[in-house]
């Protein structure tokens, strides 16, 4: 009844070899999570940050919200925005999403 049955054996151990194959596609990932996801982002940051510190009175912006209008003081944190005749509102400079084109908001 023995050759109904195989003997199980067990597998030979690896060398060396075997372990840093295994770490190698680890070891690619890194840089090309690097040039693909941080880099560009760190890239976005800074550009904001210039952005954000080179507002001045008459800018026309856009805020995070979709708020548009033009920029009438500049303070540390805040800036005061024109959205409407008559109608001002206070905004964090972080919260600026976009500098625009001066003219593009006309109606302000």
């Amino acid at each position: 009844m023995d050759f109904f049955i195989s003997n199980a054996y067990a597998q030979a151990a690896g060398g060396a070899g075997g372990s840093i194959m295994g770490i190698l596609p680890l070891l690619l990932m890194l840089p090309i999570f690097y040039f693909l996801m941080i880099r560009p982002q760190q890239k976005r940051m800074k550009e904001h940050k210039a952005m954000v510190e080179a507002l001045k009175k008459g800018d026309e912006v856009v805020s995070n919200g979709g708020l548009g209008g033009t920029v009438t003081k500049v303070g540390d944190a805040f800036i005061t925005m024109r959205v409407a005749e008559g109608m001002e509102v206070n905004v964090q400079k972080q919260a600026i999403a976009a500098l625009l084109p001066n003219g593009t908001l006309k109606s302000v």
